[in-house]
């Protein structure tokens, strides 16, 4: 995916006010409009103006982008890190799915998910926008359920049209069994309606932060699991750490490195739970002693074993 600067493409400085990012925009469309337009490019000129303004007149939009820095030149390689737009709080409206379906993979990766939402009416007041934000929470949580304070940034523009960042927390309660993408509905935290309706709701979108041990798939926990070249070949019982506590799993006797153990229902709950799958990887102890070496060397005489004979 190629890093697309919006600030180059309206050639404004990152710097700009929102005025100045709408006068550019103007012009720039007066300009590469297809319907107006003498220009060769200008349907394609126009599309990338459009992305362009469509990010940085936004508040919480632009602060995200601005967020992954100014380094990169246009056409480089780039990949956002995971959760860079974390915390954000995003207004869901501005554009619907049919509008960014012209815009670029770049715009998708890191907007797409916003789609268009918008107020609705009640009685005749319209309500306010529904506001959007990722979280990122720890496994435990999905497997106890919890209660946790959120802390979001909230862009606005301060007096002379810059973005300002101010946060705000909330106490959200966590359900038990929360699953990835889930979202949380929190009724009445979004925008406040402009015409004394209702204020819309915030939409809180459910991540679960990178664990070295633990790889979900839907309410599937995996789990490489390392045992004992003697547990492997003997059985054994081990107890296995989970997000929330442990389980007790017997190894077969002649596990082999690879094999795949489930144990039913001790994936993430749910209404049914998930299961949790362990793959095995049998790791070799050292030969860093003298006595392990002599172990070692006694298996070698007397075992009939060659690994690439399988017996």
């Amino acid at each position: 995916m190629e890093y697309r600067d919006y600030y180059q493409i309206l050639g404004v400085p990152r710097d700009a006010t929102a005025d100045a990012i709408k006068k550019a925009f103007r012009k720039l469309a007066r300009k590469y409009h297809p319907d107006v337009s003498k220009e060769p490019d200008a349907e394609t000129r126009m599309k990338e103006i459009n992305e362009a303004y469509a990010v940085l007149s936004d508040p919480a939009k632009r602060a995200a982008y601005d967020q992954l820095g100014s380094g990169y030149q246009p056409g480089q390689e780039f990949r956002p890190p995971p959760g860079w737009d974390a915390g954000f709080e995003f207004s869901t409206a501005g554009f619907g799915p049919h509008e960014a379906g012209d815009f670029s993979d770049f715009f998708a990766e890191l907007f797409g998910h916003l789609g268009g939402g918008r107020g609705r009416t009640r009685r005749g007041a319209t309500r306010g926008e529904d506001h959007y934000a990722r979280i990122y929470l720890d496994l435990a949580d999905a497997y106890t359920g919890a209660t946790r304070d959120i802390t979001l940034r909230v862009p606005t523009l301060d007096a002379s049209g810059h973005v300002q960042l101010k946060q705000r927390t909330l106490r959200v309660s966590i359900p038990k069994g929360v699953r990835e993408g889930q979202l949380i509905r929190l009724a009445g935290q979004g925008h406040p309606s402009p015409g004394g309706g209702p204020a819309g709701d915030l939409l809180l979108e459910v991540h679960f932060r990178p664990d070295e041990r633990y790889r979900v798939d839907g309410r599937d926990l995996h789990v490489t699991l390392p045992v004992a070249p003697w547990e492997a070949a003997l059985g054994a019982v081990i107890a296995v750490p989970l997000p929330a506590g442990e389980v007790k799993v017997r190894i077969p006797a002649g596990a082999q490195s690879g094999n795949e153990l489930r144990v039913r229902g001790k994936g993430l709950p749910g209404d049914p739970p998930g299961d949790l799958l362990l793959h095995l990887r049998v790791v070799l102890p050292p030969a860093n002693t003298p006595r392990a070496r002599e172990l070692y060397e006694t298996m070698a005489r007397e075992l009939a074993f060659d690994p690439r004979r399988g017996s």
